[in-house]
């Protein structure tokens, strides 16, 4: 499994490093639309497992085309989300299987929606920012660093655990790590090529990416474990599908977007 995760993140870091340091906002909102079709699949088949490939399609079209306004049109954003409202309404009137899992199904798509497309919308907007690039990388460097942390403390010096009904394995110590590796990125980055941030602006941003990163982290674990699989997918050797490389980013880039708003 350890040999499994370090050729997968040899392989995928680099790729990583280039799109977000070096490709354009337009290839890089491409490729973030590969992701959110990968990333709604694995989600639908968490709540449903049998559902059909009208149902598939539904959920990704409607995903797409959310995530497409949210990055270039966010003022329309309530338009595009009463517009797919309807279309999901009108696609259950006229072809659902058994009328009392209806209301069921809708949930499960709607919060497919809001939770995948919304939320990693925000990576690209803040792509799109001056100097976005480098604070997309930031945002990555913090997750990761905060994801590790939090493991290695948690395994050399965790006792209390965190939240044992979701994920038994995680403490307290290790979420203390956690933010304490988000905010050794932050420190690092000033030092390395993010000089204009402050110290305290880069803590600050550090102590809040190092707990939402976490809270992204546990509502996935949470979701997985009402639907009973340890995997959203195995897309990637090692460390499961593409949910499961999502699910501290999908928290950690709407509040650095926001932070960065409100004090830059």
């Amino acid at each position: 499994m350890l040999r499994d995760r370090i050729v997968t993140a040899l392989v995928a870091l680099p790729l990583v490093v280039f799109l977000t340091l070096f490709a354009g906002t337009g290839i890089f909102f491409t490729v973030a639309v590969g992701v959110v079709v990968l990333a709604v699949l694995e989600c639908l088949h968490l709540f449903r497992p049998q559902a059909d490939i009208e149902v598939k399609l539904l959920v990704v079209f409607g995903g797409v085309l959310l995530f497409s306004v949210a990055c270039w049109s966010p003022d329309r954003f309530g338009v595009a989300c009463s517009g797919v409202f309807l279309l999901l309404a009108l696609f259950y009137l006229l072809r659902f299987k058994d009328i009392v899992l209806v209301i069921n199904d809708c949930a499960a798509v709607l919060l497919i929606w809001i939770y995948i497309p919304m939320l990693l919308s925000y990576m690209v907007l803040l792509h799109a920012l001056p100097e976005g690039h480098k604070l997309v990388f930031l945002v990555f460097l913090m997750t990761m660093l905060c994801d590790s942390c939090a493991y290695f403390v948690g395994t050399r010096w965790g006792k209390h655990r965190l939240y044992p009904a979701v994920s038994p394995k995680k403490s307290v110590e290790g979420a203390v790590g956690g933010v304490g590796g988000a905010v050794l990125a932050v420190v690092g980055s000033m030092w390395l090529f993010m000089p204009e941030l402050s110290l305290v602006v880069g803590v600050g941003l550090g102590v809040l990416v190092g707990i939402f990163a976490q809270i992204g982290d546990l509502f996935e674990s949470l979701l997985k474990r009402s639907a009973q699989i340890k995997d959203s997918g195995h897309l990637f050797p090692g460390h499961g599908g593409m949910l499961d490389r999502l699910d501290s980013l999908l928290f950690s880039f709407p509040v650095a977007y926001l932070y960065f708003q409100l004090v830059l």
